[in-house]
């Protein structure tokens, strides 16, 4: 690779960012170095720009290092920014056609989603989830049920404190990562993720992750309603058809996934 031998450092950054996605958890600086026949040194180097600039985690308590926030949103940026949502639509209209619910699909973005997608169903009121609006992830079903496929150090870095959760409005019930971490192992146990009233008095929504070939959360497919018109029930009944509606787009997006 000419090229590469111009910007060394350059390449090397890139090898170890794309090792690290290969690997199901975080990592030695010691291993980096064996498996990329690096020196140490280097790899010291090269973890320290990444880790400043949020690409890498460091666990000093495990002396290891994994992938960080911006290397997640990287992913996200890429799914985001044409086959999610011109995939997603016709998929999401669908479901909002066959259940009579507004429906809308969004990414994650740092500590906020990102709406790529929206159907408003017939006769329902408008919503506040208008395609290229952000709103505070935790706040959101489709969030929850993104960060529920991040990892500790991924939440960890995303909300290290109480003064992560920046209120949207005065209805947010999750305000601290404790609170946060509770809610995110409901949405895990049963399998979709959940608000009512968090982001707008009188609505919830319920959602599922759409998940790329790895299982790792790219986006989040959500349905949202008047909180009067689904029981607990009939709630989890949408999310199973949404799960359904996910794991088409997931497999459009990144194609089937074969066993570990």
């Amino acid at each position: 690779m000419a090229q590469a031998s111009k910007v060394p450092a350059a390449h090397n950054t890139l090898r170890i960012l794309r090792w690290l996605s290969e690997r199901p958890r975080p990592v030695s600086a010691a291993s980096i170095s064996r498996a990329l026949e690096l020196p140490r040194s280097t790899v010291y180097d090269l973890l320290a720009v990444m880790a400043a600039n949020g690409f890498v985690v460091h666990l000093p308590e495990e002396r290891r290092y994994g992938l960080g926030v911006a290397a997640f949103e990287l992913s996200s940026a890429f799914s985001r920014q044409d086959p999610l949502a011109r995939l997603g639509a016709p998929l999401l209209r669908g479901v909002v056609d066959e259940l009579g619910e507004s429906g809308h699909l969004a990414v994650l973005d740092g500590r906020d989603v990102v709406y790529v997608a929206e159907e408003r169903a017939r006769h329902r009121p408008s919503l506040v989830t208008d395609v290229g609006v952000r709103i505070p992830a935790h706040l959101t079903a489709s969030g929850r049920s993104m960060l529920a496929g991040l990892t500790a150090a991924q939440l960890r870095a995303l909300y290290p404190g109480r003064e992560s959760f920046g209120a949207r409005t005065q209805l947010g019930t999750i305000t601290s990562p404790a609170a946060l971490k509770s809610e995110l192992t409901l949405t895990r146990e049963r399998g979709w993720a959940s608000e009512d009233g968090d982001v707008t008095a009188d609505f919830a929504s319920v959602a599922v992750a759409v998940s790329d070939h790895r299982g790792l959360p790219v986006a989040g497919l959500a349905l949202t309603f008047l909180s009067h018109r689904h029981d607990d029930a009939a709630r989890a009944a949408l999310a199973a058809r949404l799960s359904a509606a996910a794991a088409t787009l997931s497999s459009r997006l990144y194609g089937s996934r074969t066993s570990a």
